[in-house]
């Protein structure tokens, strides 16, 4: 595994004032197999068979620099740490990560692009950016499946498209999604508002950690669900050019309007969670991750003068398998576990450094 700061998760891009990650993820099946629903042990190893094989096929297309790195994760013979890791920096789901049966990943040495191979279709082809850089994330997408599909026949019907285990990803079977940081729009009570907007809109809203999870310190994950009868470059330039600047902009009116009327209040919600983690002695993660995120609206509104790379990377490494790569202390116990978390916080803050762009 690389190390905790690699991850786009900790790193900056477009509009990331408000736009944490986006990601273009494309479903695909291996034509002639049954869907991982119905598929054994058996089936599902021939499914990681092929999928090596074309992965080793797209690799040896391409440049030596962009080759290397490049690695081929079992998942049902990972360790526990391993496997919670990636799904901490959203390369996998949860469920994925603590699933039974032989499953894989491909990821790159950048961990921005990646295949998970089992999960609940044979592939599940993603580039994750940082900010809101859609297209460079599509373009690199369909690179890869196009690769990918020189060695591979995926399933596809002339009239419906890709066929998926999910219906709502039948079609061109792609899934375009960002993270959003949305505290002004929770500070102005309009959360409910911009949810049935996007509920108009054909839009998921998800979680922290996606499907079913929570929002936690007003992250929130934006998706389309639409894909069948439509062409992948129109959702794009929908989602990337109406959407996606519709709620940006609504949160950013939404903390000016925020800093017009209740100054003083946001500013002592900013400030009271900068001192509590400059003083805290025990953090959860979930803690960590509040009061984090109220100094990440604060770093972008002025109010404290931490660099938002800083902020991104303890929203990263305050998350359990994370913390225990930078103090294996923290699997000694719970209590120990949010003590390190807290110092770990509290030394970051005080003496602020700039991660490199990746791991060595």
């Amino acid at each position: 595994m690389a190390a905790p700061f690699s991850a786009a998760l900790s790193q900056i891009g477009p509009d990331s004032d408000v736009v944490v990650t986006s990601r273009v993820r494309l479903a695909r099946n291996i034509a002639g197999l049954p869907f991982i629903s119905r598929a054994s042990n058996a089936v599902r190893l021939e499914v990681m068979r092929i999928v090596r094989r074309a992965v080793d096929h797209s690799v040896a297309q391409v440049s030596p620099e962009k080759r290397e790195g490049l690695q081929w994760i079992e998942l049902q013979n990972a360790p526990s740490r391993d496997r919670i890791l990636l799904a901490e920096r959203h390369l996998v789901s949860r469920h994925f990560a603590h699933s039974d049966g032989p499953r894989a990943l491909a990821l790159s040495h950048d961990e921005h692009a990646s295949v998970m191979v089992n999960e609940e279709d044979h592939l599940r082809i993603q580039c994750l950016c940082a900010g809101s850089g859609l297209r460079d994330a599509f373009n690199a997408a369909f690179e890869l499946e196009g690769a990918l599909a020189e060695s591979t026949s995926f399933s596809f019907h002339p009239r419906w498209g890709y066929l998926t285990a999910c219906p709502t990803n039948v079609g061109c079977g792609i899934r375009l999604s960002s993270m959003l940081h949305l505290p002004g729009v929770v500070i102005m009570k309009e959360a409910e508002r911009i949810k049935r907007a996007a509920a108009d809109l054909h839009l998921a809203v998800r979680g922290y950690y996606g499907e079913g999870s929570e929002a936690i310190g007003d992250f929130y994950q934006f998706s389309n669900q639409t894909t069948l009868g439509a062409a992948e470059e129109s959702l794009l330039e929908n989602f990337h050019q109406v959407i996606l600047p519709q709620i940006v902009g609504y949160e950013r009116e939404a903390r000016s309007a925020a800093l017009d009327r209740h100054r003083a209040r946001l500013e002592d919600f900013v400030l009271r969670s900068n001192a509590l983690l400059n003083a805290a002695r025990l953090l959860t993660a979930d803690e960590a991750t509040k009061h984090l995120s109220r100094i990440r609206l604060g770093s972008v509104l002025g109010i404290v003068k931490i660099e938002l790379t800083t902020i991104q990377r303890l929203l990263l490494q305050v998350q359990p398998a994370h913390l225990s790569v930078v103090d294996p202390r923290a699997t000694e116990g719970d209590e120990i576990e949010r003590e390190v978390r807290a110092s770990h916080v509290r030394g970051a803050l005080a003496h602020p450094l700039t991660p490199p762009a990746q791991a060595e």
